[in-house]
């Protein structure tokens, strides 16, 4: 450095020159210079959900979660891991080195939980595995609040300013978290259940087998084809009472 120094001193001219090109071409390659907001990032990360609808937290953290830990856990390059488990869900995330690569460590872990599938419980579904994917985070959250109830904001969200943002240019996708979905609630009688001779499941499956429309075939009439198809959906609450 300090002769360095010394050669700037002796010979300005040539210390000037070199200064000069240093900033010229610090200048191009900063207009050069590749930037982009939302850089593509690999990040190896893979996530194991599976679901068990009605099993409570603790039965999910023994059958479920404790079963994929203990296999996945053997998995190489494992950096950290990290489970939860919930009403009827279990999630496990694991974060492995960065010098991993994602779809290797994907595939491992798929191997490992293929492993051990025959000793989830059978009410189980079966472990959805995925990489980590930051391009599919949102990049903007959007809060409403009214004076409304829940379903009509839903309703609102669902008709109006779902449409109106899925329409703007470069939008991929638009997803609506929180809201509530129409439903309807149908009470069995035990007493009549037990005169008739029928069941819950019977109940259910009446509501499932008449309630819905399904394609009636085609009719030739000349020249012209008719497509026909049966209108058995219910379109008023108190129709459900005459199905059964």
């Amino acid at each position: 450095m300090q002769k360095l120094a010394e050669i700037c001193v002796r010979r300005p001219v040539f210390a000037t020159v070199i200064i000069l090109a240093l900033t010229v071409i610090g200048g191009f390659s900063f207009f050069g210079l590749g930037v982009d907001r939302f850089p593509k990032i690999d990040i190896p990360t893979v996530s194991v959900s599976t679901t068990n609808a009605g099993a409570a937290p603790a039965e999910v953290e023994t059958e479920i979660t404790d079963v994929l830990e203990g296999a996945v856990n053997t998995a190489t390059g494992i950096d950290e891991l990290r489970s939860s488990s919930s009403t009827g869900r279990s999630q496990i995330t694991i974060s492995f080195d960065l010098s991993k690569d994602p779809d290797v460590a994907t595939q491992e872990v798929r191997d490992k939980v293929n492993t051990v599938l025959n000793r989830l419980p059978q009410t189980a579904d079966p472990p959805i595995i995925q990489k980590s994917d930051p391009d599919a985070s949102p990049v903007i959250l959007y809060s409403m609040t009214g004076p409304y109830t829940v379903l009509q904001l839903t309703d609102l969200a669902q008709n109006q300013i779902v449409k109106r943002i899925e329409s703007a240019y470069g939008v991929g996708d638009v997803f609506i978290y929180g809201a509530r979905q129409r439903q309807i609630n149908v009470h069995v009688d035990p007493d009549r259940l037990r005169a008739y001779n029928l069941s819950a499941v019977d109940v259910a499956n009446a509501l499932k087998t008449q309630n819905l429309e399904l394609p009636g075939g085609r009719v030739n009439e000349g020249s012209k084809t008719i497509t026909l198809r049966t209108m058995s959906r219910v379109s008023k609450v108190e129709d459900f009472n005459n199905l059964v």
